[in-house]
């Protein structure tokens, strides 16, 4: 192990000079990480923790072919893009392979925030226009242009949103506008593209863009109804905007079935700009915009140069080119559909029998489990999320929770989980619920019917007045409640559980 300082002093140091909005996991407790291998993270003590939620470390943490390229490519050189080099066209060629045909041109940044800010210019010089049509609690990126069409960014009542952006609902079946007993979700959610786009028009506007994550992970682990994108984009491409499909949490195999999530609306469904970031680099910085040759035509008659100084340099793509050699050599894209099906029944026969389980959803390694108070009304269960975070980091796997109400248990985990990791998990999530639905007095006998009371009266009040204090407002600003950040929620929770 090798650490500069204790544990204490680290957070000392931390406190004084890094910025007080940089947060970390787990506030009132939090974990000092000093290595990390394929799916597992140590601390300063040696303690093994099972990363759930680490969907940067996309082929497993240090992975030593990684290390490899890169340390290989540094020895040799490291410039920017200017120079020629074979690096940065062969991995052009080689993401390009992997998405449609009309999708060829590629732009290197170093980040997903920087890839979705240029997905934008791209957009917006494309035709001139200039609205953009993003969803509910969406989020896309940190620079001040990705905060103005990130709903889940939105500070209640300091926030104005901006005249050129348009938020339509979040295609969620479950706890949205139209669910599961729809006849036609997906017709009815794009529809509501449609009114917005005609209200603009209406008011003179005109629309650049339509931008959503391929499956929305902050908005609560959400996978959009089967013909949602294909129906928006008829209506994106009407209004002479394009469709921005937003893969910096979702791609590179993580859905299993197909490498790139908006895939699977199907072949005839294609963006007219792909961005891409996180899992790329496995841990390094490098991140990606593919988009067709017209669109990248149109950006460069504005005469306007693009250069980013470290976006495509030999070593980011060098590490970008092992990383797509992993996940074929290793077969990680079928791993994740394979233990992705696996641990998805676990977790649907724990929706059986715990009360606290409202839905599980989710395709390949990305999975949400959303927490309920009540089946009926699927109230968010927020505090008991973040108590359940904080009691599965006792049993060394680390979860977060998110979506607008802080319930959603996310798991995201390195593509080379297994089987044997799903089954530990489900076992130690299955004990944190049992103890927590016991203490609250929410176990039921049967949790198979949703039409049925499964509390009685005394129960439920009792559930009431456990929790009155420590439940948030769910439409509180979630930039101050985070991945297990609600430490006086947590605290007051577990003192009154007593566990």
């Amino acid at each position: 192990m090798c650490e500069l300082y204790s544990k204490r002093y680290t957070l000392a140091l931390r406190k004084k000079h890094i910025g007080p909005s940089c947060k970390v996991f787990f506030a009132s407790d939090p974990i000092k990480i000093v290595r990390a291998r394929r799916q597992y993270m140590f601390d300063e003590n040696g303690e093994q923790y099972l990363d759930c939620i680490n969907n940067v470390a996309h082929v497993g943490h240090c992975h030593p072919e990684v290390v490899k390229a890169a340390l290989k490519q540094m020895e040799l050189l490291n410039t920017n893009s200017r120079f020629l080099h074979d690096n940065i066209v062969e991995y052009a060629k080689r993401l390009s392979a992997t998405l449609p045909e009309k999708l060829s041109v590629c732009y290197f940044t170093n980040s997903g925030s920087e890839a979705n800010d240029l997905a934008l210019r791209l957009a917006r010089q494309f035709r001139g226009h200039q609205d953009v049509i993003t969803l509910d609690h969406a989020y896309h990126g940190h620079l001040s242009s990705l905060i103005e069409i990130s709903p889940y960014k939105f500070q209640k009542g300091k926030d104005v949103k901006k005249e050129f952006v348009h938020v339509a609902p979040t295609p969620d079946t479950y706890r949205g506008k139209y669910r599961e007993d729809h006849a036609d979700p997906a017709s009815a959610y794009a529809d509501e593209v449609k009114k917005i786009i005609e209200d603009a028009h209406n008011s003179g506007r005109k629309i650049a863009a339509f931008i959503a994550e391929s499956m929305q992970s902050c908005g609560g682990q959400i996978i959009p109804p089967a013909g949602y994108f294909q129906k928006v984009a008829k209506y994106v491409h009407g209004a002479g905007g394009v469709f921005i499909a937003d893969e910096v949490q979702v791609g590179l195999g993580r859905v299993g079935k197909h490498f790139w999530s908006f895939q699977m609306d199907g072949e005839d469904f294609v963006p007219d700009i792909v961005t891409m970031g996180k899992p790329m680099g496995n841990g390094h910085p490098v991140a990606c915009v593919v988009t067709t040759k017209e669109i990248a035509e149109a950006f460069s008659s504005s005469g306007m140069e693009y250069f980013n100084t470290y976006g495509g340099n030999p070593v980011s793509c060098a590490v970008g080119l092992a990383v797509l050699d992993i996940i074929e050599n290793e077969d990680l894209q079928r791993n994740a559909m394979r233990v992705g099906n696996y641990l998805t029944e676990l977790l649907k026969k724990q929706k059986a029998k715990h009360t606290l389980i409202g839905d599980i959803r989710g395709v390949g390694l990305f999975i949400g489990i959303d927490l309920v108070k009540d089946h009926l009304k699927r109230t968010p269960a927020t505090a008991e999320a973040q108590h359940i975070i904080y009691k599965m980091k006792e049993k060394r796997v680390l979860l977060s929770a998110d979506g607008p109400h802080r319930n959603v248990l996310k798991i995201k985990p390195p593509m080379c989980f297994t089987e044997e990791d799903a089954k530990f998990m489900v076992d130690q999530l299955d004990g944190v619920l049992t103890v927590l639905e016991e203490a609250t007095g929410t176990k039921s006998e049967s949790v198979t019917s949703e039409n049925i009371p499964c509390k009685t009266k005394m129960l439920k009040e009792a559930h009431v007045e456990l929790l009155r204090d420590s439940t948030t407002d769910s439409r509180e600003n979630p930039s101050r409640k985070r991945n297990g950040m609600c430490a006086d929620t947590h605290s007051l929770l577990s003192k009154r559980l007593k566990t």
